[in-house]
């Protein structure tokens, strides 16, 4: 989001060149500049020991393919915070490591996503009502259920896999 007028006193904001950000919209009246916004949020790819994934199905979000679990970051709240209650919240589990595995840019909602793999020895999954179905998936076969080669969630499924 680009801000237009100032979230404070509602002035019109000028372009400013503020250092070496080139021009930002800047606030005369309260003298700052306003960077352009963005959502932020995790994605997790759920693992056992027994080499499975979790999928879900989210028909909001897709029919044709399968997600991975995934959540806004509220205020006040890191992203390994996030990550830990989405998982608990969509589908019932308590992870028990959770390892970084790196940020990615999606255009489609600009949206920054920080990725995660988790792993947990919770078996049975217990599904809120965004989630439409979830299973355990042998991960090498979850490759073709997900969105295709270059979107966050196959490359997780990737990097799980050392491909």
């Amino acid at each position: 989001m680009r801000f237009v007028y100032c979230p404070d006193c509602g002035r019109k904001l000028i372009e400013k060149q503020i250092g070496d950000e080139g021009y930002i919209p800047y606030c005369e009246v309260c003298k700052r500049p306003l960077f352009d916004m963005f959502s932020s949020c995790v994605i997790v790819l759920v693992t056992n020991d027994d080499g499975q994934v979790v999928l879900l199905r989210q028909n909001y979000i897709s029919t044709q393919y399968y997600n991975l679990v995934s959540g806004y970051i509220k205020p006040k709240e890191t992203a390994e915070e996030t990550a830990y209650r989405e998982v608990k919240e969509e589908i019932g589990v308590k992870l028990s490591s959770l390892d970084f595995v790196g940020t990615f840019w999606f255009d489609k909602k600009d949206m920054l996503m920080i990725a995660f793999i988790g792993k947990t020895a919770d078996k049975e999954l217990t599904l809120s009502g965004e989630v439409d179905e979830a299973k355990w998936i042998d991960a090498k076969s979850a490759q073709n259920m997900v969105h295709p080669k270059g979107s966050v969630s196959y490359t997780l499924i990737e990097r799980l896999l050392n491909i």
